[in-house]
């Protein structure tokens, strides 16, 4: 039994189709399918039922879902252990994001570990908070950037690196003289929402319930570039970062509302075991550098 058919197996199971899990891991559907088979055949056992509609775990393969996890992660500590003796900080960390580098000030962070740590080689997965944490937790990502309103997380680590306004975003098509005069105004207007997953639909639906109404179903966007250009294009206000909605207002694609801010906190999370990791725990101390933190 070898490493990467364990990685192949959780991939396959966190996606449930072979093409995706192949690129996951960075092979062929082929391969996947191989390396599956002779897993199987080691174990004795089917992991997963084929269908038309992708491939689902059997009972024995969740049971052994866990097993694999958890053998990989005692692998990574193994690694990280004989790194730790050398004295040195090397390998891959998976990193994920949640906005553009700019504003994370990414672009900073790849220059002190490039100093500093040139063995260490930052992977970044741009996704929605709630899942990127998520898949923190899984051990499928080791850290990542999320917008987040809460100082502590259930089994993670959580940074407050700094307070990011949120506004109202109106669609250009709304003149100054003739804007929302209440909140209750405000919710009754068409709304672009963000997916459960993203760290402003609380934010969202705290605004709607303040004033005793249910978010309504419409537009969705799952990104903020996504966002930006449905409000541009009139489908309907939004919530956004007060930098990016004064930027989109500057070039006439938007009004702010004036009436209403909220407030989230871009964070850093990762493991609470990340200082047995050394590359993880040099990329949380290029952070913390970069974002004046340090202690």
């Amino acid at each position: 039994m070898e490493i990467y058919q364990l990685k192949t197996f959780i991939a396959v199971a966190a996606e449930g189709n072979l093409t995706r899990a192949a690129e996951r891991v960075f092979t062929s559907p082929p391969a996947v399918s191989a390396q599956l088979k002779a897993l199987e055949d080691e174990l004795g056992v089917r992991l997963f039922d084929r269908t038309a509609r992708g491939m689902s775990l059997t009972v024995a393969g969740q049971r052994l879902l866990a097993e694999a996890q958890r053998t990989i992660a005692a692998s990574q500590a193994l690694q990280a252990a004989a790194a730790q003796i050398r004295g040195q900080a090397r390998g891959a960390v998976r990193m994920g994001t949640v906005s553009d580098p700019v504003s994370l000030r990414l672009g900073e962070v790849f220059v002190q570990l490039a100093e500093r740590h040139p063995q260490v080689a930052l992977q970044l997965q741009q996704g929605l908070s709630l899942r990127t944490m998520q898949a923190v937790r899984r051990g499928e990502l080791d850290c990542a950037y999320v917008l987040n309103e809460q100082a502590q997380l259930d089994g993670l680590e959580v940074l407050r690196l700094t307070p990011v306004d949120i506004v109202a975003m109106l669609p250009p098509q709304w003149r100054a003289d003739n804007l929302p005069g209440s909140l209750s105004a405000l919710t009754e207007l068409p709304w672009v929402a963000t997916p459960t997953e993203c760290g402003l639909r609380l934010q969202l639906e705290t605004l709607f319930r303040s004033v005793g109404r249910e978010l309504p179903v419409g537009p969705m966007a799952d990104t903020e570039a996504a966002m930006r250009a449905m409000v541009a294009s009139g489908l309907g206000a939004g919530l956004m970062r007060r930098d990016q909605a004064e930027e989109l207002e500057r070039q006439g694609q938007g009004r702010v509302w004036p009436g209403w801010r909220g407030q989230t906190w871009l964070c850093w999370v990762g493991p609470q075991a990340a200082a047995e990791l050394p590359a993880l725990t040099a990329v949380r101390e290029s952070v913390l550098q970069v974002w004046g933190l340090a202690g």
